[in-house]
C-alpha cells in the first residue's frame, strides 16, 4: 500500500446513510481508500453489489455463531463474485486476532480467515490486514498469511493498512 494513498473506515448500518458518505468521501478526495465494516452480511452483501466505489470489505470475525457444519466467517462464494467484479478487496482485521483473550475464540477466528482465504483464492481476491492498535512489520504479515493458507501469489500482492484512531 503507497503511503500517499489515505484510507478512511467507515462503520455504517443505513445503506442511504452509507452511500451518501461513499459519494462525499470520494468527492473531498479521489484517492482516499474506503474500508467498509459491518456485522450485517445482507448489507455487507448489498454494499458488494451496489457500491464498487467500497475499496475494501473488512469483516468482523469474533462474535459470530457457527453453523452446524460449517464456519460462519460472514463471507460466501457469491459476496466474493461480487466483489472480484467490482474490484473490491477483503480486509482483514489483525486487532481482533491479537485482542481475543480466549484461545477457543481465537481459534474460531483464524479458522474463519482460512475459510475466507480458500474463497478468495478460489476468485483471485486480493486481501490485507488491518490494525488499529498492533502495527506489524509487512513481512511478518505475508509469514502469518502463508501459515493460515495463502498461495505465494496472495502473499505478493498482500498488504498491511495501519488505520487512524
Amino acid at each position: 500500500m503507497e503511503k500517499s494513498e489515505k484510507y478512511k473506515l467507515v462503520i455504517e448500518t443505513n445503506f442511504n446513510k452509507l452511500k451518501q458518505e461513499v459519494k462525499k468521501l470520494k468527492k473531498e478526495n479521489k484517492n482516499t481508500k474506503i474500508i467498509f465494516s459491518s456485522e450485517n452480511d445482507d448489507l455487507n452483501r448489498k454494499v458488494l453489489e451496489k457500491i464498487p466505489e467500497i475499496d475494501f470489505l473488512l469483516i468482523p470475525l469474533s462474535e459470530r455463531k457457527d453453523f452446524m457444519k460449517q464456519k460462519n466467517s460472514g463471507f460466501n462464494h457469491v459476496m466474493a463474485k461480487e466483489a472480484k467484479k467490482n474490484n473490491i478487496s477483503i480486509a482483514i482485521g489483525f486487532d481482533e486476532i491479537i485482542d481475543s483473550k480466549n484461545p477457543e475464540e481465537k481459534s474460531k477466528i483464524l479458522s474463519r480467515i482460512m475459510q475466507n482465504i480458500f474463497l478468495c483464492n478460489k476468485n483471485k481476491l486480493n486481501m490485507v490486514f488491518t490494525s488499529k492498535k498492533h502495527p506489524r512489520e509487512i513481512r511478518d504479515i505475508k509469514s502469518l498469511g502463508l501459515v493460515l493458507g495463502m498461495p505465494t501469489w496472495m502473499t505478493k500482492e498482500l498488504g498491511f493498512i495501519k488505520l487512524e484512531n
